[in-house]
């Protein structure tokens, strides 16, 4: 079983890398982007057969070691 989860700063949160990017496309002429948020993707491969569980589980990593949850919100999605 495989879990993907998508990691991003919550609003409000400062994005450095982002306006950067953004000034950064805004210079190569893409003038039609109004904003960008940089975030991150962690794909970890199960060895758990219950789609419950491993949900359980990778909301526990996200929770103590692969988010700051202070700052970040997370999204998982579990594919079979």
């Amino acid at each position: 079983m495989k879990a993907v989860v998508n990691i991003a700063l919550k609003n409000g949160v400062l994005d450095p890398q982002g306006k950067a990017v953004h000034h950064a496309l805004s210079a190569l002429k893409f003038n039609n982007v109004d904003d960008v948020r940089i975030g991150k993707q962690i794909v970890l491969q199960l060895d758990e057969k219950d789609e419950k569980k491993a949900r359980e589980d990778v909301e526990k990593m996200c929770e103590e070691l692969l988010a700051n949850t202070v700052i970040e919100d997370y999204s998982v999605e579990i594919v079979k």
